[in-house]
């Protein structure tokens, strides 16, 4: 009775791995295409170096930031592991973007809806991962971050105040807010991998995209070996990559402020996020009124679900119109210079610069759309 359930289980396994390696690919995908295996690799990776630094790590306000000394210190290679966690976090939203802007660039969104919608998701829960774990380390950026993020909610009609005050069980930043957010940054990432299953699920319903929007299976292969080797040159290069950060420039995306340790008494000169928030940022510090500024944020990331909305129309192909590439490389472009104003002081010139460039940032996939409906090869 005990071989029946492995049995089955067995069989699941043989089906799964014939699925995923017998997956019909399109033999012209490019490089492109290897990011969303790494992004696997990189959630893999920050689940293991997660669960390690927790074993160390003190959730109590009065010692939290010591027991992060105790670990890059004391810790056989916790500097390591804990410079692992907090890079990978900047590798895995470099390689985020990447994906996203390659979903944008080749239309996966008109493929494949529901995997794009999932793939939204993923994106919108990471960055919710990602805050919970920078307040962690209990620095002075992490704690006046977390109060400054937190009390946006206070824009909220009716309830926004009740809503701050129940999210940090009390009047202020504190050790009922630490408790909280360690817990959400324990979980949120096993919530991450159900939902990256559900992602793989609907890819494989479909397939893969491809540069040429082709959708003939006589020009498709075997998944494996062809592109399991491609993934495996991806996975060295990427984790050479983050090796070579963590091993020479270690904190090289850490705000100095973080090295010193909570002060409720003492704002820092400048309060920003990692650089990963910077685009977002600058789009809320642009809009005078804090509800308005709030809506904002949200509306830069909530707008990536409108992209399939596209699929009520007959869209030409990105790779063969130019003026829709033009559009996209602009949309790049605004993005990244955004990310540079949110890291500037909030003082002129920058916040009138990042105003028309918060309103071209919510025009872009509108004019993608339409450059892709109108401007036909």
């Amino acid at each position: 009775m005990v071989m029946i359930p492995f049995g089955i289980f067995f069989l699941h396994k043989i089906r799964f791995s014939e699925n995923l390696l017998g997956l019909a690919t399109p033999v012209n995908i490019s490089i492109w295409w290897n990011i969303g295996s790494i992004l696997g690799l990189m959630l893999g990776l920050q689940i293991i170096t997660g669960i390690l630094l927790s074993i160390h790590y003190t959730a109590d306000m009065l010692n939290t930031f010591n027991s992060i000394v105790h670990i890059m210190r004391d810790v056989p290679g916790g500097w390591a592991i804990r410079s692992l966690h907090a890079n990978g976090a900047s590798m895995f939203f470099l390689m985020i973007y990447l994906h996203i802007g390659r979903g944008i660039y080749y239309q996966s969104y008109l493929l494949q809806h529901r995997t794009w919608l999932v793939g939204v998701t993923i994106f919108l829960l990471s960055m919710a991962t990602a805050f919970l774990g920078y307040v962690l380390p209990w620095g002075q950026m992490s704690y006046w971050g977390a109060t400054v993020i937190t009390n946006l909610l206070s824009a909220v009609p009716y309830f926004g105040d009740s809503l701050v005050v129940w999210i940090w069980g009390g009047f202020s930043v504190g050790q009922a807010t630490l408790n909280r957010f360690y817990t959400f940054h324990f979980l949120l990432p096993f919530v991450l991998v159900m939902l990256t299953l559900l992602h793989l699920l609907f890819l494989h319903e479909k397939g893969s995209s491809n540069p040429l929007g082709l959708k003939n299976h006589s020009t498709k292969i075997s998944f494996h070996p062809y592109f399991t080797w491609k993934d495996l040159v991806g996975f060295l290069i990427t984790l050479g990559l983050l090796f070579f950060v963590v091993l020479f420039t270690p904190n090289l995306f850490t705000d100095p402020e973080n090295f010193i340790e909570a002060n409720p008494m003492v704002t820092p000169v400048h309060i920003q996020p990692e650089w990963y928030f910077l685009f977002a940022y600058a789009i809320l510090r642009s809009i005078p009124s804090k509800l308005g500024g709030v809506l904002a944020l949200a509306g830069s990331i909530f707008i990536l679900y409108l992209f399939p909305l596209g699929m009520g129309f007959k869209l030409s192909n990105m790779a063969f119109n130019f003026v829709a590439q033009m559009v996209f490389w602009f949309f790049v472009v605004i993005f990244m210079l955004l990310t540079w104003l949110g890291a500037c002081p909030v003082e002129e010139p920058y916040i009138s610069l990042s105003q028309p460039l918060t309103v071209l940032y919510f025009m872009c996939p509108l004019l993608l759309l339409l450059s892709l409906k109108y401007f036909k090869v």
